[in-house]
């Protein structure tokens, strides 16, 4: 957890850097969440739609994302949070959970960061975007 007193506008969080997504992490974390889509377990169910490959459930990058903000501030402090899916995250890509302040607010006599989210790839590529208010 970070001393939330010296955060201002422009402070980064500590990335999370996540090892590669393994097949085996993709079907720990369908039993875990209940979702069983093949496309994401199954090779011969993504390649029949045209695939070269499974990828991961786009709720397991939310969650990296919610790994990333609980290990800044502790979970009773995040007042929202919310994402959207930009790319898929191909078995074996290599994702880093990174977050800025943009803006900070006092509401209901809190202090209130907002805080821009991304879940980028080794190569640049930008997989989920969100946002998130949490209190100082």
């Amino acid at each position: 957890m970070t001393t939330t007193e010296t955060v201002e506008v422009g402070t980064e969080l500590p990335p999370l850097k996540i090892r590669a997504i393994s097949r085996t992490t993709l079907a720990l974390f369908a039993g875990s969440s209940g979702d069983h889509n093949p496309m994401h377990i199954d090779l011969d169910v993504a390649r029949s739609a045209g695939l070269d490959d499974v990828f991961a459930h786009g709720m397991l990058s939310m969650a990296y994302l919610g790994r990333l903000l609980t290990n800044w501030v502790p979970q009773q402090s995040i007042r929202t949070y919310g994402v959207r899916f930009a790319a898929i995250t191909p078995v074996l890509g290599k994702p880093t959970a990174t977050g800025k302040v943009v803006s900070i607010d006092e509401v209901d006599g809190e202090r209130r960061a907002t805080v821009e989210l991304t879940v980028t790839l080794a190569d640049g590529t930008v997989t989920l975007t969100g946002d998130a208010v949490v209190a100082l």
